[in-house]
């Protein structure tokens, strides 16, 4: 199935700032994907969900511009992503990419400063405005009393969150984040999760990320993206699209998908084997 690649008869047209169009993804010509389509839906929290290998960081590092398709187009407002000039495609969208490092010996508050770096020209020097966007961005992510500190000398989850206030401070309406949470622990997860959350909810941005956990993807998207051997199974809520059938499908795990006691979201139990 392809639900939400080809919408049903009648249906409106999708809202989509940003689309993947027929496009191949391939590295050093071994094709990862091919005539893939997906629209992500404007204002929405979509993650992209799938099995190891499937494609999906690929197809984000494709909707970031950092790989370019082998064919097809990935648009941008309408327009193909590799016509604007990177800077213009940096003042639209932000990228969180799976591995972040710092430069050795600089503090939070210089390294969010970079993400001004989109705004600034050849003539244009530290404005109020610079300013006002790294204090906001510090402070939405609680990370201003780290301002002074050395990034190296951050826990893996005040590190994420610098990374996360450096991308807000591009002030971009999209914001794209490969595997956010790897390398955290639960509670970290958790953490970072509901602050992206309040970040969707409160600043209309459209955020992109691409996620393993099923029940966080669940839970915190209201559209996801199932992928599998480089192609979409389905898009669409969680609610209408996480089913036993569909994760036993692309993930081969035998489960039951249940309501969240909490949130009512889908909820995946892996089922036990069979007594031999």
């Amino acid at each position: 199935m392809d639900a939400g690649v080809t919408p049903p008869e009648g249906a409106p047209p999708p809202t989509a700032r940003l689309r993947a169009d027929r496009v191949t993804l391939a590295y050093d010509r071994r094709t990862i994907a091919q005539d893939l389509s997906v629209d992500i839906p404007t204002d929405s929290f979509t993650v992209i969900v799938g099995p190891n290998a499937c494609g999906k960081s690929t197809l984000l590092r494709a909707l970031a511009r950092v790989m370019a398709p082998a064919s097809g187009s990935i648009l941008l407002d309408g327009k193909s992503i590799s016509s604007y000039p990177a800077k213009e495609v940096a003042r639209r969208l932000g990228l969180l990419p799976q591995t972040s490092l710092a430069p050795e010996g600089i503090v939070v508050a210089d390294l969010v400063a970079r993400g001004r770096h989109p705004h600034q020209g050849m003539f244009r020097h530290w404005t109020a405005a610079d300013e006002r966007a790294v204090a906001e961005a510090l402070a939405a992510t609680n990370t201003a009393e780290l301002s002074g500190r050395l990034v190296e000398e951050l826990s893996g989850g005040q590190r994420q969150r610098v990374w996360v206030a450096m991308v807000l401070a591009q002030q971009t309406p999209l914001l794209l984040l490969d595997e956010p949470t790897t390398f955290l622990d639960i509670a970290h997860q958790y953490d970072l999760l509901e602050l992206l959350r309040r970040l969707h909810r409160a600043g209309g941005r459209t955020m992109v990320a691409v996620l393993h956990d099923l029940n966080q993807a669940a839970r915190y998207a209201d559209h996801l993206v199932v992928m599998s051997e480089g192609r979409i199974v389905t898009t669409g809520a969680p609610g209408d699209v996480l089913t036993a059938e569909l994760v036993e499908e692309v993930f081969g795990l035998p489960c039951t998908v249940i309501p969240d006691p909490h949130t009512g979201t889908p909820l995946v139990v892996p089922r036990p084997p069979e007594s031999a």
